[in-house]
């Protein structure tokens, strides 16, 4: 029984630190660094989330950036959920396990100076390998907000307080499985202070409907006027 428990625990902090490891290869600093050839904490909030990659590069990169971080979130809890399957027939606990500590690699890389993303996309993942209805709700209630509001972390503050709730009563009413989300959802509500201001205010989170120029876009225009 003890070496069941010692090795469980031994395998809920390898997948941990797998998940952190590839959590920590953030999608915007390696396609701002290897394809952009600039670094997208320069810009705009200094933050390397999705947000502040668009806002700065403008729509054609940000595919690139959703692809990556979505990739890695699902190779961390595939793995996480394949090796608890096999260890302790459970497959939900590794999946959060694995989705935990990818959502701290890309929150906290240790690869980038512990700089890096809120981890929106990567928990907005998760929720989809958890349970189809807690992802749902979690992208039912962003889209809403954000269309409402014109916020993305609005939306997304709101959707994260869902995947507990959500988590308890669609996956088996665990109270392991709840108290990890929890934690999760904790990390992703971890938003500066100032992303709540009004719409008028500059230092929110606000992505427009309308199109608007990219930092890129008007740093090279002040380029070519001083020519």
């Amino acid at each position: 029984m003890n070496h069941l428990i010692g090795a469980t625990l031994l395998a809920s902090l390898v997948i941990l630190l797998l998940g952190y490891f590839l959590g920590c290869l953030n999608g915007s600093v390696m396609v701002s660094h290897f394809i952009i050839k600039d670094d997208v904490r320069q810009h705009g909030s200094g933050n390397a989330g999705l947000t502040n990659f668009y806002r700065t590069y403008g729509a054609k990169y940000a595919l690139g950036v959703i692809l990556f971080d979505m990739g890695k979130t699902v190779i961390a809890c595939l793995i996480g959920g394949a090796a608890f399957d096999y260890l302790a027939g459970d497959w939900m606990l590794g999946v959060l396990l694995g989705g935990l500590g990818c959502e701290l690699g890309h929150m906290f890389p240790v690869f980038f100076g512990f700089k890096g993303g809120k981890g929106i996309l990567s928990g907005g993942t998760l929720v989809w390998l958890l349970d189809w209805r807690v992802g749902l709700i979690a992208w039912g209630l962003f889209a809403a907000l954000w269309l409402l509001t014109k916020y993305v972390s609005l939306g997304s503050v709101c959707a994260a307080a869902s995947m507990p709730v959500t988590t308890f009563f669609f996956c088996g009413r665990s109270l392991l499985y709840t108290a990890l989300a929890v934690l999760i959802a904790a990390l992703v509500m971890l938003v500066p202070p100032g992303e709540y201001h009004a719409p008028a205010a500059s230092s929110g989170t606000q992505i427009p409907m309308a199109h608007r120029h990219t930092e890129r876009e008007r740093v090279n225009r002040e380029r070519t006027s001083l020519t």
